[in-house]
């Protein structure tokens, strides 16, 4: 499991336990613990998808508000969740995953720069809640 995976769930684990009053404190909060150094720690696009996805309501026990004013990342986290509700084998594949995210028209060479890792972390322990 990858650093920012590993902060994800800890993120979420944070909130839930009510250590953490909002999901960009618990995210800050995980980040210090699972991410070696002050660079990683501020590191914006896996920060981005995971408050992005807490925006959207998308699960975890948050509800949604105004957590993240990252717009690319929010977006590739949603749209990943979409794709993998139906096609969930892509959680097995990060870089397919991220593929087929920008697939739909933006810079198609664009690296994942962790995102998918959060998303995938989020998926596989069940936090996500499905799309309406």
């Amino acid at each position: 499991m990858t650093t920012y995976a590993k902060t994800a769930l800890q993120a979420v684990e944070f909130y839930h336990s009510k250590a953490a009053g909002n999901p960009s404190v618990a995210w800050k909060m995980a980040a210090e613990i699972c991410v070696p150094t002050l660079e990683g720690r501020k590191k914006g696009c896996p920060k981005g998808a995971f408050l992005g996805l807490c925006e959207e309501g998308r699960g975890m026990g948050v509800p949604s508000g105004s957590y993240t004013k990252s717009k690319f990342n929010k977006n590739y986290a949603v749209r990943a969740v979409r794709l993998l509700c139906s096609k969930p084998h892509l959680a097995n594949d990060v870089a397919k995953l991220w593929s087929e995210v920008m697939s739909s028209g933006e810079d198609e060479n664009k690296r994942h720069n962790q995102q998918m890792d959060v998303v995938v972390a989020l998926w596989n322990a069940q936090l996500i809640a499905q799309p309406d």
